[in-house]
């Protein structure tokens, strides 16, 4: 039985209230991991609350000041998610913050809830922020590697993105991040939020599926706007149609306290990889940068 319906919203299902999205560790009926997206009209702003859970506020159109703490950040932020890399801002567990935007914009809050309050408030910088060109031929994609181990330190929160070009693949092949196994394998809830590039019109699809011991079976038609939940199995392909670039953010958080991103192939299809070096990157990319 497919559990499509359960784990892919579509665009506009989990709004509440100022957000388009909201997805809580309580509505995903997991423990970790969040994401919001907010969109400001011009000189609009935006209390939030981080509770238990720390944040990036990480722009996807637009620019916007975040204040809190007494620190005031101000984010560059980007056209749209295509054009380029942005700057970002994080924020701690029980901290109160204010976004505001004079030209208007949205924003994606990706969250972990965490016990630990290490880390202050403070700014990512687009420059700094790390962009790595994987596979090759047609699973060839972009990743940006905002908030991961070694690229910007947080308690429990991994964020990047990806973006594929039209009719390839990503996310592939097909991985899993469920079991906590020390060097081998992460445990970390994941939620992929989409992008298409072409309008309305876009479209892209997500596979999931699980093992005998903990079966999953999702297979999603997405679109702009759309999110899928990943609380266990593989996950993959991420397939582009022809014609329409591909994005998604990635937010994973779990359980312990080792912060760390560890993902097994699926053993059916890991050998793809070896086919990569004897074939080129897709001179599409990257992204941005022509």
């Amino acid at each position: 039985m497919s559990d499509t319906s359960r784990y892919h919203l579509p665009k506009g299902s989990s709004a509440d209230g100022p957000y388009d999205l909201l997805v809580t560790p309580e509505s995903a009926a997991w423990g970790y991991s969040g994401l919001r997206i907010l969109t400001l009209k011009p000189d609009e702003a935006h209390a939030l609350s981080t509770g238990d859970s720390e944040f990036l506020v990480l722009p996807l159109t637009g620019s916007c000041t975040v204040t809190t703490d007494g620190n005031t950040f101000e984010l560059d932020g980007r056209t749209d998610v295509f054009a380029s890399v942005t700057d970002f801002a994080y924020l701690p567990r029980e901290s109160a913050a204010t976004l505001s935007s004079a030209s208007g914009g949205t924003f994606a809050l990706p969250s972990a809830r965490t016990e630990r309050n290490g880390f202050p408030a403070r700014y990512g910088r687009a420059g700094k922020v790390p962009v790595e060109l994987r596979g090759a031929g047609a699973c060839s994609r972009q990743v940006n590697n905002y908030c991961l181990p070694g690229t910007f330190d947080a308690e429990q929160l991994l964020v990047c993105e990806v973006l594929t070009p039209g009719g390839n693949w990503s996310s592939y092949p097909p991985h899993k991040h469920d079991e906590a196994r020390p060097g081998v394998e992460s445990e970390l809830e994941e939620i992929y939020y989409f992008q298409v590039a072409g309008g309305q019109n876009g479209f892209g699809y997500q596979r999931v599926y699980g093992t005998d011991e903990r079966p999953i079976d999702v297979l999603a038609e997405v679109r702009s706007g759309d999110t899928v939940l990943i609380p266990h199995g593989w996950h993959g392909p991420s397939v582009a149609a022809p014609g329409y670039d591909l994005y998604y953010l990635n937010v994973m958080a779990g359980r312990g306290q080792d912060r760390a991103w560890l993902i097994c192939d699926d053993p059916a299809h890991g050998w793809v990889r070896s086919t990569w070096d004897s074939q080129d990157v897709d001179d599409r990319l990257p992204f941005g940068e022509k």
